[in-house]
């Protein structure tokens, strides 16, 4: 082998040993990256459960949501954690990286029961909704109606007049002077109810709507969420059996 072959032989076992050293601080830098993300991570986990609310459905759907929303930051640690496996582990890593592995199981497992409990929660969140808004609809019509009965029974100006002036927010009420302008203004406040009725129930549907919209669009983003979190977990246990052997 001539030198210059030799040479050249030299040069590359130092382009793969300075490359080795590149690696190696690399690996070092994310990890240290990713365990300040798990460190934060466990922060805002501990801040969103407390104070815990367990058994309320409005609780555990927006703890859930929290959870899926911020989970790509323990992910993305995971995986800076694990870069590089085995390469430059300190001693202490070695037992933290397996406890780490482990968990990805643990964590899997947890995201996956959150898809069914949220599903739970979307119906029972949905059903105190228009419980709530079937209540409220039902003390108005029921005021709807004692207006209707007083009205029917206004048979005098003076009855006319006090009812108006109830049914005005400044109490003000007009001056009827004979029976033909009692029955012409006992006209024009039924069809004013009529239309408030109409306009009620109109208002009430939308409220349904919109309501449940915005349910079933959260519902739909955190429990899909949960699920690709679940398998991400998965995947970074199945990718990591270097850990648990170690």
């Amino acid at each position: 082998m001539s030198d210059s072959n030799i040479n050249q032989l030299q040069e590359s076992v130092e382009d793969i040993r300075q490359f080795g050293f590149s690696l190696l601080r690399s690996a070092t830098l994310f990890r240290w990256i990713g365990y300040g993300l798990l460190i934060f991570s466990l922060f805002d986990t501990i801040a969103i459960f407390i104070p815990p609310s367990l058994l309320d459905p409005v609780w555990e759907f927006q703890t859930i949501g929290q959870l899926v929303e911020r989970v790509p930051v323990p992910l993305i640690g995971m995986v800076l954690v694990f870069y590089g496996e085995k390469l430059g582990r300190k001693k202490w890593e070695i037992t933290l990286v397996k406890l780490l592995s482990w968990l990805t199981v643990l964590f899997a497992v947890i995201f996956f029961l959150l898809a069914p409990l949220g599903i739970v929660n979307t119906v029972r969140l949905n059903n105190r909704s228009n419980a709530q808004i079937d209540t409220e609809m039902k003390q108005r019509t029921e005021q709807i109606a004692q207006v209707k009965d007083l009205l029917a029974k206004a048979s005098s100006p003076a009855e006319m007049r006090e009812l108006i002036s109830r049914l005005d927010t400044q109490g003000r009420a007009p001056n009827i002077t004979d029976s033909q302008q009692l029955d012409e203004i006992k006209k024009q406040v039924s069809e004013v109810i009529d239309q408030a009725e109409t306009t009620m129930q109109t208002q009430a549907q939308e409220a349904k709507s919109n309501r449940q919209m915005n349910l079933f669009k959260n519902s739909v983003k955190w429990n899909l969420g949960a699920l690709v979190a679940g398998a991400l977990f998965v995947f970074l246990f199945t990718g990591t059996a270097w850990a648990r052997k170690m």
